[in-house]
């Protein structure tokens, strides 16, 4: 290649609207490092915690993009390309500046000679591993299968905790203070997240993609709840007592946010000691990543989800007419699955930003943001038709909505990952205000609809 004639062709990024080359103005070259970088720390942190489908989107259309080179994605544009791959060609972008801060070196020359038989066998099988071994369709039937599974255990063990930790167990947590009855579930979620949706996520993908988002997003996410803290603070300040609520909200931030920071220290830990004793063995790990295994893992999956439902449908079945909270359990058991596959789709937006360019607030989780306070807002409206209608019945049927559809929606391990995202970035602020503004915009919501009401209407 002749370094004399060579020359990078005009790209279109994502930060700036108009055609640019290596050959900008100096000005330029220098505020180019700064807002790339300004824009990878936003998009990563919104994206600590959850991307949703995105994921498996990325990895299909990482077929096409292996056959076009960046630059002739970007020169089609989005007229070709359908909607599921607008996403990666964003990314496609953001990857094409990069060569403006480190260019390739330009000794790299392409062979006219077919190479792939100078390869060694273990060369070749390497790129083979790579490739797809099931279908999109299947993948997204997989991914909600282990989502379903993974978010009625979650709901299931956020019960157990309740009861461990509440009056009738330890008598630690209890509805009338600002030890709520989800704290527990809400502290061991964010230690765990800690575990196996920072560390050790990416080892557990390694071994199978839908076992991490079954672990992160199913069960730890279904095993937190934000809307279930948000409506314990709302009851608190409809019967008049403020300071706890906001004690509430304090101190069950302060508890979670350090449950993770606690949870991502022992798990550096931990992998650090098996790094050290096992160095040469650790990437002989156990690999479902194969069409078989796929399947396999996937019957037993669906065959595990309809033995939950079928022994939820038949014990509510027993206590429904009872109207306890066993009977809850299991109605939120039913329709658990909803909330998390709701939340799974609504991470897609986590890191893409606002406007036309999609590039404002990029570092607002708005997936996370969405599911959060939407949850709590209706379940504040489940709340209030509670009080108002006041059956056996109504309460029956709200709670278990409330626990299991709503409270598998919204997530707080999800939130705190992001939040240790954005405390360890270069803007730290942008934690504490995207906490603050996700509580306040909730609890504002919920007291119009829920407080409101309490106090207008005087239910007790």
């Amino acid at each position: 290649m002749d370094s004399s004639k060579s020359h990078v062709e005009p790209y279109r990024t994502k930060s700036f609207s108009r055609e640019s080359s290596v050959s900008s103005s100096l000005s330029l070259s220098r505020s180019l490092p700064f807002l790339m970088n300004n824009d990878a720390d936003s998009e990563s942190v919104s994206e600590a915690g959850d991307i949703g489908d995105r994921s498996l989107r990325r990895r299909h259309s990482s077929g096409r993009s292996n056959r076009l080179s960046a630059e002739e994605l970007i020169e089609q544009g989005t007229d070709d390309t359908s909607r599921e791959e607008q996403d990666v060609l964003h990314d496609l972008r953001d990857l094409n500046t990069a060569s403006v801060i480190k260019p390739l070196p330009v000794d790299i020359t392409t062979s006219p000679l077919p190479t792939k038989s100078l390869l060694s066998p273990e060369a070749n099988n390497a790129g083979k591993e790579e490739e797809h071994v099931i279908s999109k369709s299947l993948e997204y039937i997989s991914s909600l299968i282990h989502l379903a599974v993974f978010g009625i255990l979650g709901a299931i063990t956020r019960y157990l905790l309740q009861k461990l930790f509440g009056p009738t167990g330890a008598r630690v947590t209890s509805d009338g203070s600002i030890l709520y009855l989800d704290l527990p579930s809400n502290m061991v979620g964010s230690f765990l997240m800690g575990w196996f949706g920072v560390v050790f996520k990416a080892d557990i993908a390694r071994v199978s993609e839908f076992l991490a988002i079954g672990l992160s997003t199913g069960y730890l996410g279904s095993l937190t709840t934000f809307s279930g803290w948000n409506q314990k603070m709302l009851d608190l300040s409809a019967d008049g007592q403020w300071v706890y609520a906001v004690l509430g909200f304090l101190l069950g931030l302060f508890l979670t946010s350090y449950s993770i920071i606690l949870g991502v220290e022992t798990a550096k830990g931990f992998r650090w000691l098996i790094l050290r004793r096992s160095s040469e063995e650790r990437n002989s790990c156990l690999k479902a990543n194969t069409f078989m295994n796929h399947i396999v893992s996937m019957t037993v999956m669906l065959l595990f989800l309809v033995a939950l439902l079928a022994m939820s449908a038949t014990l509510l079945a027993k206590e429904f007419d009872k109207g306890t909270n066993e009977a809850q359990l299991w109605l939120g058991c039913l329709v658990a699955a909803p909330g998390v596959w709701l939340r799974w789709f609504l991470a897609r937006l986590n890191g893409r930003g606002l406007g036309k360019d999609r590039q404002h607030f990029r570092w607002v989780p708005l997936g996370t943001l969405i599911a959060n306070v939407a949850a709590a807002s209706v379940m504040a409206a489940l709340a209030t038709l509670k009080r108002s209608v006041n059956t056996t019945t109504c309460n029956t049927v709200a709670s278990g909505t409330q626990f299991g559809l709503l409270g598998c929606l919204s997530t707080v391990s999800t939130l705190m990952a992001e939040f240790n995202a954005m405390r360890e970035s270069g803007y730290p602020w942008r934690a504490y205000a995207y906490a603050s503004f996700t509580i306040a915009v909730s609890f504002a919501i919920g007291t119009v609809i829920y407080s409101v009401p309490v106090w207008v209407a005087g239910f007790t």
